[in-house]
């Protein structure tokens, strides 16, 4: 088991590829911290889910795009198993509006939640790992629309983008702990948050034709890249951003 004996932190492990990621770690042998915005009867089902597996897992409520709510997650995280060895920051949201229409709040929603969250999330944790002399693994969660243009993303785009510069200078700087920091840009990966895509006749063909293996991906198979980032395996890769995206940006 490529994760045996680490902990690892997931947010927005409610559903869709947090929840994809939490179940591969827990299977490769992690303790998981399952944070989404609140507890409830999807978190119970991934908690379940872990244990099931042998593995220890606690469910901590919160908004991660608010500093006390990111504090009170590492704190519990802590407080129960003792250490964190990965943090995998994976909460985000998606508005579609088209770029004249656009609000202020739309813009702030989307980038605290998708960016402002990672850095905060990886700032508490890194200074928890410095603080003790921990080595450990940051992977951020992207997407593919860091590299290919979609209607009505003039906000949410930017904000996925930009976490590729937030890896490369967070991994520049604390590298020297022996702190690796990573990015995954998945893509077309079937979840709640593209369901309506994946239920077009209209729309999923014209996406599906992009991709070069021709078809959506599953959270496990993004799960499966961020369970080797996080891995031993990894041990020299660190400021890195790879596509988990069926071979969609090359295509």
């Amino acid at each position: 088991m490529k994760l045996k004996g680490k902990v690892a932190v997931v947010t927005g492990a409610g559903q869709g590829i947090g929840r994809g990621i939490a179940e591969v770690f827990a299977h490769e042998g992690a303790d998981v911290v399952i944070n989404d915005l609140t507890a409830d009867s999807r978190t119970d089902e991934v908690l379940n889910d872990i244990q099931s597996k042998g593995r220890r897992a606690i469910v901590v409520a919160g908004d991660v795009s608010q500093r006390a709510d990111v504090e009170r997650l590492f704190d519990a995280a802590w407080s129960e198993f003792g250490a964190v060895d990965v943090l995998v920051n994976n909460a985000g949201i998606e508005t579609i509006v088209p770029f004249t229409e656009l609000t202020d709040k739309q813009w702030e929603d989307v980038t605290n939640t998708n960016l402002k969250s990672e850095w905060m999330c990886s700032q508490s944790f890194c200074k928890r790992l410095i603080a003790e002399g921990r080595r450990g693994s940051v992977i951020n969660i992207g997407s593919i629309q860091a590299a290919r243009v979609l209607p009505g993303r003039t906000h949410y785009a930017p904000s996925k983008l930009a976490i590729e510069a937030l890896t490369r200078n967070i991994s520049a700087e604390v590298g020297v702990h022996g702190i690796r920091v990573n990015c995954i840009h998945p893509g077309l990966i079937d979840t709640p948050m593209i369901r309506w895509v994946l239920e077009s006749p209209d729309i999923l063909p014209h996406v599906v034709a992009q991709i070069s293996l021709g078809r959506p991906g599953l959270p496990c198979e993004v799960g499966s890249v961020a369970a080797f980032l996080a891995s031993e395996e990894a041990g020299y890769v660190t400021g890195q951003s790879l596509y988990v995206d069926g071979g969609w940006v090359g295509k």
